[in-house]
């Protein structure tokens, strides 16, 4: 039987794809196989020998210890694309706000709570403080074309923006998404030149950590917007304050509040609501539930954020799935502990990414996992 924690509530349409036959699916397990999670902090558990695989039923994976989990011999998933509709719709809601002044206008009206016949003169003399542009014909500069960024630049298109994107890492399958008109371009400077609004749609790391800083806003048009339902920490909160005082920055919205943004003039902060909709939430733990489904049971990789995509059949008498550091002789050393056991490798399929490497080989004869556990770099070994 394989036993999965669950550490966050998953939509049961998640956890009702796991065969009650082969799994065991509760909040409590001690010693489990796998791991679905959505926020929960994993970041200084301590996990089980028995742990192989953590899916996170959403994009961004700041809350698992990946390079850990590498060296523990873990896989970890991530499930991009599944909230990309739910985080696109947000995002042309922020659109609306920050260019209509919507949030404020609301507050304001509040106001006038129990003024009687008056509301309806003072609603016509106060909304001029509220006049904002419209979209239509407005450039929008998309940092980051993923699956949520694709859907962004295509619906802006379609309701009249003039759209231009960047990322460095386009996929074929997402450049084939794109619709025809948005503009892709090889600089951020290139965006940031021309975009009336710039929403951000990349992970977080050390790389793109404060990408919205004092020397990047100083290279955007005066008066754009700031849109960020990707990570706080994409942006200086406090170069971005500077900015919103000075009038470069015309409006900032984000779903990652923090205490210095919060009742600032100028920036609209929401809870992180990006994939709070039911159907997110159903799309990822399916896709969760799945990825682990695979990955125990046959050792396919699919949207692992720290091992390579990769599967092979079972055709022979057992499939042997190794994960390994990418360095040179491993493989080779891998197939001489088989070969000397008496194995014979019938097939075989290796992918790295970066420094990881996952190798999957389809053998004749009894393998003994410890015997290839004891090669320097290897960090997992199952024999299925």
């Amino acid at each position: 039987m394989y036993k999965i924690l669950t550490l966050n509530k998953i939509a049961a349409c998640g956890t009702d794809l796991f065969d009650r036959s082969k799994y065991t699916v509760a909040d409590m397990e001690t010693e489990p196989d796998g791991i679905m999670v959505r926020s929960a902090n994993m970041l200084e558990e301590e996990f089980a020998p028995t742990l192989k695989a953590i899916a996170r039923a959403g994009a961004g994976v700041n809350n698992i210890p990946v390079d850990r989990c590498s060296e523990q011999g873990i896989c970890v998933f991530n499930t991009p694309g599944a909230n990309a509709n739910a985080v696109k719709e947000l995002v042309i809601a922020g659109l609306l706000m920050t260019s209509r002044k919507i949030p404020a206008a609301i507050d304001w009206v509040k106001t006038l709570k129990g003024k009687g016949d008056e509301v309806g003169k003072l609603v016509e003399k106060g909304k001029a403080a509220f006049a904002g542009p419209e979209i239509m014909g407005k450039t929008l500069g998309i940092v980051g074309l993923g699956a949520i960024g694709v859907k962004v630049a295509n619906t802006a298109l379609s309701l009249g923006m003039k759209v231009v994107g960047y990322d460095p890492f386009l996929s074929v399958n997402a450049a084939l998404n794109l619709k025809p008109g948005v503009s892709v371009v090889k600089s951020l400077d290139e965006v940031y030149a021309c975009a009336d609004y710039i929403t951000l749609h990349l992970p977080y790391n050390k790389d793109t950590k404060d990408t919205v800083c004092a020397e990047s806003l100083a290279k955007m048009k005066d008066g754009v917007r700031i849109l960020n339902f990707a990570r706080g920490e994409l942006v200086n909160s406090g170069d971005l304050l500077a900015a919103i005082s000075s009038g470069k920055c015309a409006a900032y919205i984000t779903d990652f509040p923090n205490d210095e943004i919060i009742g600032v003039e100028g920036v609209v902060a929401v809870p992180h609501l990006g994939a709070s909709t039911p159907e997110s939430e159903d799309n990822c733990a399916v896709m969760a539930a799945r990825q682990l489904i695979d990955y125990l049971e046959t050792g396919k990789i699919v949207n692992s954020v720290n091992l390579p995509e990769c599967e092979l059949a079972k055709t022979a008498d057992c499939l042997v799935c190794v994960i390994h550091k990418n360095v040179p002789s491993i493989i080779t050393q891998i197939t001489g502990v088989i070969s000397a056991g008496g194995g014979n490798i019938e097939n075989i399929a290796s992918k790295s990414k970066k420094d990881w490497a996952y190798t999957m080989l389809d053998v004749t004869g009894v393998v003994t996992p410890s015997d290839i556990e004891k090669i320097e770099g290897v960090t997992g070994v199952r024999v299925l």
